[in-house]
């Protein structure tokens, strides 16, 4: 599973009555390519996919796949409070042709160290596609620890973790440790010149759905040892970004989408949408 580049956790379009707007979703998937992006995460946090009915759920993996398969890496999110839920969504994404997964510690239970490992290895036990954990605390309610990652590191199909933390020296640390077949993936928008200064390789970013080309050249930039212009491209971004991390993130990156120029639909309950104001001052930090 080839995650090296900028991977988009994709938004899920909804019309005006609240359904999923497939023929946008799949708009949005054939953009994304066109603009360089590694591969598509279908079902993560920026997708609402806490929202969806079972059913919308495999609507959501077969429109995507569908309009990417063969073309860009896919990868569906398998978060649930049950491990063993979390095991079937597996199952089900391996079915619709996904080639690999993403996945948190269960939300809710805040288990410890040993209950998070014993939730990553009977996940990783039961599939032989990789999974890249999802360490995002402010989300779940714990953190994957140093020790915890470096001992999951080790399984044969745990292949990275999303590192969403926010917290530098924990990312460094796991970069400087150089596990081994094991990719410590950027998952701060607005980190990833540092996260490829030390070494990562790959983007799963949400701001991908707003600034896709320039995130694309931004890690091109990084592999090239042009920090300059680097540091340029995310310079021009920064403002935005920083508004998106600030709060309404899943909001500014449906109304922002690929430089707010394709409609996408509001947010579900229990998220609600922003003031025509909010919206408006938003979109004024993409020209």
């Amino acid at each position: 599973m080839n995650i090296h580049g900028v991977l988009v956790p994709i938004v899920t379009p909804f019309t005006a009555t609240g359904d999923v707007d497939t023929q946008t979703l799949a708009k949005l998937v054939q953009v994304f390519i066109e603009k360089g992006v590694t591969g598509i995460v279908a079902c993560g946090t920026t997708g609402e996919y806490y929202t969806f009915s079972p059913e919308e759920r495999e609507l959501v993996l077969t429109t995507i796949a569908d309009a990417a398969k063969g073309k860009v890496t896919l990868v569906a999110g398998i978060n649930s409070l049950s491990t063993d839920h979390s095991i079937e969504l597996a199952h089900q994404a391996k079915a619709l042709g996904y080639d690999g997964f993403m996945l948190s510690a269960n939300p809710y239970s805040l288990p410890d160290q040993a209950g998070i490992i014993a939730h990553f290895e009977k996940v990783a036990d039961a599939t032989d596609l990789p999974i890249i954990m999802y360490n995002f605390p402010a989300r779940v309610g714990v953190s994957i620890e140093f020790d915890t990652v470096a001992h999951l590191a080790k399984h044969r199909n745990i292949a990275g973790v999303k590192e969403s933390s926010g917290d530098f020296s924990h990312a460094l640390r796991m970069l400087q440790a150089n596990f081994d077949e094991f990719e410590v993936v950027c998952g701060c928008d607005d980190q990833p010149v540092d996260f490829f200064f030390w070494g990562a390789k790959s983007w799963i970013a949400g701001a991908a759905n707003v600034f896709p080309a320039e995130q694309v050249a931004l890690f091109e930039a990084t592999q090239k040892g042009d920090w300059d212009r680097a540091k340029a491209l995310m310079s021009a971004m920064y403002p935005a970004i920083h508004s998106m991390e600030s709060g309404n993130y899943n909001q500014k990156a449906k109304a922002g989408c690929i430089n707010g120029s394709i409609e996408v639909g509001s947010v579900r309950i229990p998220l609600t949408a922003m003031s025509d104001e909010d919206t408006q001052a938003f979109l004024a930090l993409l020209s």
